[in-house]
């Protein structure tokens, strides 16, 4: 399966470190779950790209991917100085944006 281009670019620009461009591929009122602890809006997603993803140097390799209703399960490998190992990703989007990502 062709991964959706908000996914793609997620995963790009987490691996290039471009903290710009990961803020873009999500809507401006996203809502993002990783393990319980909740963000809503660009600027509380940027907390956690700065605590969980970017700013611990995240790396990310997509597995697999799943339709799912009314999204993707995607299955992605993680390395860097943060979390290290596999996790599934529930993306919900909205046109070219991510609208709601749950990590668990």
């Amino acid at each position: 399966m062709t991964t959706p281009d908000p996914i793609s670019r997620f995963v790009e620009a987490t691996n290039k470190g471009d903290t710009q461009a990961f803020l873009a591929t999500f809507a401006e009122d996203a809502f993002l779950s990783d393990w319980g602890r909740s963000f809503r809006g660009r600027e509380q997603i940027a907390r956690w790209n700065q605590s969980d993803n970017i700013g611990v140097k995240s790396h990310l390799r997509i597995v697999g991917i799943t339709p799912t209703e009314g999204g993707y399960r995607v299955r992605i490998a993680v390395k860097g100085e943060g979390f290290n190992g596999e996790g599934d990703m529930a993306f919900t989007l909205d046109g070219d944006r991510i609208a709601s990502l749950v990590i668990t």
